[in-house]
This record gives structure tokens, C-alpha cells and sequence, in this order.
């Protein structure tokens, strides 16, 4: 996740910026708001697995296997 999120910041900078140029008011795009948009991606990925290994962790593995 964090490799995804460190290539993805360079193109939609890249590609914001572009299209930020097409209009007459345009506004500068700050680093924050990518720093930002990478830490909730990456903490709702870590919730979300936390969450699963839990789940999985205080499940009894009787009841899983006895509906395979």
C-alpha cells in the first residue's frame, strides 16, 4: 500500500497540474493535500486489515471447517 500510494503522488500531481492549466482561475495545489489523501489510504487499509485478523483470530476454526 505504501509503495502504491508514494507512485501514485507523482502522477496525480503531474496530472492535476495539467489539468489545473485549462482553466482561467486556477489555484496551486498543495503537498499536504497528498500527504493527507496517503495517510487516510493507508490507515483505513490497517483498520481494515487489523480488523479481519481479529476476526479470523477469535473465530473457532470447528465451526469454519464444519461447513467445508
Amino acid at each position: 500500500m505504501l509503495i502504491a500510494v508514494v507512485l501514485a503522488i507523482p502522477a496525480a500531481y503531474f496530472g492535476m497540474s495539467k489539468w489545473l492549466e485549462g482553466f482561467v482561475y486556477h489555484t496551486n495545489i498543495q503537498p499536504t493535500s497528498f500527504i493527507f489523501a496517503g495517510l487516510l489510504a493507508l490507515s483505513i487499509a490497517w483498520l481494515t486489515v487489523s480488523y479481519q485478523t481479529i476476526k479470523a483470530a477469535n473465530s473457532d476454526p470447528v465451526r469454519a471447517l464444519h461447513y467445508e
